[in-house]
């Protein structure tokens, strides 16, 4: 008897686990008590739409170099097949966990859907939680052949309710009409005619596995060509300000080695006090090449890394 309760006290919160698709409100913000801003009634960090706009211009070099000073060493995943190439995806991340089936868990996880009002087709539960600006961010463990978790019916309904696309540790179907939806900007690992069997959604805004990165609900997706950054929410506004930052500096640094003024090797290199000085004269008479003010590009200047 003694060991029959010791089993149960040990596999009682197993199951629990099991039967939770989505995360309390509570649960939702305790992995993230750095962001102090906006949130969506869930719980999950809503940054704003205008800081999305303007990462849409910040180089996935600059993001990376920002969360590398800050010690996110692990936030860079790459080697994908981008179904929209040349274009930029950028927006909130809303997550799912894909597993291999386990019977006696999927009949958990379908009671507590039915009793949430979730209804049949797991694989809509996450689409119908889609708000403008997000991207849908799947982890489907990999699965290409019996893997596919959308196909153009779902696509056009991601597109419908996030103007985005995905990102899928997984496989696609319908490719070449996915490929023609504007706007679907998405990185996959391979498409496949098939569609999924023999998974299970394990949860919902839950955070992830996408290659070597972990993925929270709410982190910042900023994917281009073949690569794709995950950027903490408290991160963003530092990521644009400081990205906004140095592309007007090389835009500077060019000028000038097109006038012949400074050679490229001090151009290229931690600037002078001379070369610094000449920069804030022409930021003076060009205030409109950054959308914020000179004491904040001066306070950036002063903790730079680069």
């Amino acid at each position: 008897m003694k060991k029959l309760l010791v089993a149960v006290l040990v596999l009682f919160p197993l199951i629990m686990q099991a039967q939770d698709l989505v995360l309390t409100r509570q649960e939702m913000i305790e992995p993230t008590p750095k962001w102090t801003g906006e949130r969506f009634a869930d719980g999950r960090p809503k940054v704003s739409d205008d800081l999305l706009k303007r990462m849409r211009r910040i180089p996935l070099e600059q993001a990376w170099g920002v969360l590398k000073a800050e010690g996110y060493n692990n936030q860079y995943a790459m080697d994908w097949k981008n179904i929209r190439s040349g274009e930029i995806l950028v927006g909130r991340a809303l997550t799912a966990q894909y597993m291999p089936l386990r019977p006696e868990v999927m009949e958990q996880i379908d009671r507590k859907a039915l009793k949430d009002g979730r209804g049949p087709g797991m694989v809509t539960w996450p689409i119908n939680m889609l708000s403008q600006g997000d991207v849908y961010v799947a982890d489907s463990y990999g699965k290409i052949d019996n893997g596919p978790i959308i196909g153009s019916n779902l696509g056009t309904a991601i597109l419908a309710k996030s103007g985005n696309g995905v990102v899928f540790n997984g496989a696609v179907r319908d490719l070449r009409d996915l490929m023609e939806m504007k706007g679907f900007t998405s990185f996959i690992r391979a498409d496949h005619p098939s569609y999924q069997t023999d998974m299970m959604l394990k949860g919902i805004n839950v955070a992830i596995r996408i290659g070597p990165v972990t993925v929270l609900p709410g982190d910042v997706v900023l994917g281009y060509m073949v690569g794709v950054v995950f950027i903490p929410p408290h991160l963003a506004e530092r990521i644009v300000k400081t990205g906004e930052l140095v592309l007007v500096r090389d835009e500077f640094g060019q000028i000038r080695l097109r006038e012949g003024k400074y050679t490229s090797g001090q151009i290229d290199s931690r600037w002078s006090p001379e070369i610094e000085a000449d920069f804030e004269s022409w930021i003076s008479v060009n205030p409109g090449k950054l959308p914020y003010s000179k004491a904040e590009m001066q306070e950036l200047l002063k903790d730079r890394t680069w």
